[in-house]
């Protein structure tokens, strides 16, 4: 009876020791799978600025103006909608408003092939109702070129791993770094292939695994609390090789913005 007891004690405890690491492991992925390629989920609405763009594809954006939103000329399509106010895209959001785009307008010097100056603007529909939840982004007012090791933040709804086929539900960020930009050109990165201009910057982490992703184009790169760049391209999401690839904002491409919306930002 003894031995009985005994060997009913250890099964106890050998469950308990199991289920305490089995609740350790399932945390521990649960984790993981929380990030957006090294990020975390936004505090809901702490990003007021944010657009989501639907059309042929999910792109990012900001809203600059009430009835003008910048995002990237990649992301152009049909039927363009604009959401904004939104933290989960499935959930009912009273501070959600939804808008159709009126026009889209490239920047004049797009190159499509060599992914140059991806810039886009779109006039809405009418024009947003600012909100708590809904409210235009600062862009930067210093056009220089952004110093490498300069911490920026990125945020979409695009995908959490390069082999996901879906969003995520909910808003996303990620800090980034700015890397030299002859450093993303050389054979050890993009080897020139495109080059990495003036025009753009690139951001990730040494280690990778920090990036945007499919779904987060258009987005905004925010560095010092202004958006300084816009969410262009890279290839395998998180790739240390690879970092993310932004269209810098510019005097030209400020200048473009002023003059196409007609007015100051």
């Amino acid at each position: 009876m003894h031995g009985v007891k005994h060997k009913g004690a250890r099964m106890a405890l050998l469950f308990d020791i199991w289920l305490s690491m089995a609740i350790l492991l399932l945390t521990i992925s649960r984790d993981q799978c929380a990030d957006i390629t090294g990020g975390r989920e936004a505090i809901p609405h702490s990003r007021p600025f944010m657009a989501l763009i639907q059309g042929n594809m999910i792109c990012g954006g900001t809203l600059i103006k009430p009835n003008w939103v910048l995002t990237a000329a990649h992301c152009k399509s049909e039927n363009l909608k604009v959401t904004l106010g939104a933290h989960s895209l499935k959930k009912t959001e009273r501070s959600k408003q939804i808008l159709a785009v009126a026009k889209q307008i490239s920047y004049p010097c797009f190159d499509k092939e060599a992914r140059d100056n991806d810039l886009m603007l779109l006039q809405l529909k009418g024009s947003a109702k600012i909100t708590k939840e809904v409210a235009t982004v600062k862009l930067t007012r210093l056009p220089t070129d952004i110093k490498a090791g300069t911490q920026c933040l990125v945020a979409g709804w695009g995908a959490i791993r390069d082999t996901d086929k879906k969003g995520s539900d909910t808003l996303q960020e990620v800090n980034v770094t700015v890397i030299e930009r002859k450093l993303c050109n050389d054979n050890m990165h993009y080897n020139s292939k495109p080059v990495i201009t003036m025009n753009m910057v690139c951001a990730g982490d040494k280690k990778g695994q920090k990036d945007a992703c499919k779904g987060d184009s258009g987005g905004p790169l925010i560095c010092n609390g202004e958006q300084k760049a816009v969410v262009s391209f890279g290839k395998k999401c998180g790739s240390k090789k690879f970092p993310g690839v932004y269209a810098r904002l510019g005097k030209a491409h400020l200048d473009w913005i002023r003059k196409t919306i007609g007015g100051d930002l």
